[in-house]
């Protein structure tokens, strides 16, 4: 069985990505980590009637989505030496350096090194994780968000980041306001890059349908390659650690 074509539909605010195929039944599957849906549904099938299915199993998805928060609530990082950290899709291992003064992070060479005074908790050294993750994703958002503005002729008045439990970034079009996930700062940088873009596009059509699949494929042909590695499992031996 090959795909013969794929498409997007937005079903009570959860986004699903559908696979058209020469199968004969439809089938819906949740995947890891952010919960994405997707559907292979038979070529026969029209967008009201897959979006009929995906409301019938909607308690389904809710509860497979439900158990990949839980299970990332449970593998909270212990912030210690030798475990994995990425940046921008490369995997860094934590250094732990004990000193006196501010809490800060630096990247040196195929570390992450955190200096951080003596007795400091796990907690505190997430929150300072967090806080540098969002200063390098705000970095690297300036200059996207610019260079599309330029390319597309359209300006993003407003845009924040914040942490989102089942998408990598929102656009509200009567603000124009886009958030993004500060997760994207553990990926890829072409990802970043189809997200300013997939969020800009919202701007020209609210749903992820014909028009919105031809935006798309205009400026950037390789979206779906993309999309697939930004919503590929998480990352290799992302829970590795080694003393």
């Amino acid at each position: 069985m090959t795909s013969t074509a794929s498409a997007y539909l937005t079903v009570r605010g959860i986004d699903v990505d559908i696979i058209y195929k020469d199968i004969k039944n439809l089938h819906i599957g949740v995947y890891p980590p952010m919960g994405r849906v997707r559907v292979a549904a038979p070529v026969r099938l029209d967008d009201d009637a897959i979006r009929l299915a995906v409301i019938k199993r909607m308690p389904w998805i809710k509860q497979q989505r439900k158990q990949f928060e839980d299970a990332e609530r449970q593998s909270e990082r212990e912030m210690v030496t030798g475990e994995s950290h990425y940046l921008w899709g490369v995997r860094r291992r934590l250094k732990i350096v004990e000193r006196p003064g501010q809490m800060h992070f630096e990247v040196d060479g195929d570390r992450l090194a955190l200096f951080a005074p003596t007795g400091t908790k796990a907690a505190e050294r997430r929150t300072a994780l967090d806080h540098w993750y969002r200063v390098q994703l705000r970095h690297a958002l300036t200059d996207v968000i610019a260079a599309w503005e330029d390319k597309l002729g359209q300006s993003v008045p407003k845009w924040s980041i914040r942490r989102m439990k089942t998408k990598w970034g929102s656009c509200n079009r009567e603000s124009r306001h886009i958030w993004f996930n500060v997760e994207l700062a553990k990926k890829h940088p072409d990802c970043l890059d189809y997200i300013v873009l997939h969020e800009m596009t919202h701007y020209r059509e609210r749903g992820h349908g014909e028009r919105f699949t031809k935006l798309m494929d205009a400026q950037m042909p390789d979206w779906r390659n993309r999309r697939r590695q930004l919503n590929e499992a998480p990352l290799p031996d992302e829970h590795w650690r080694s003393e």
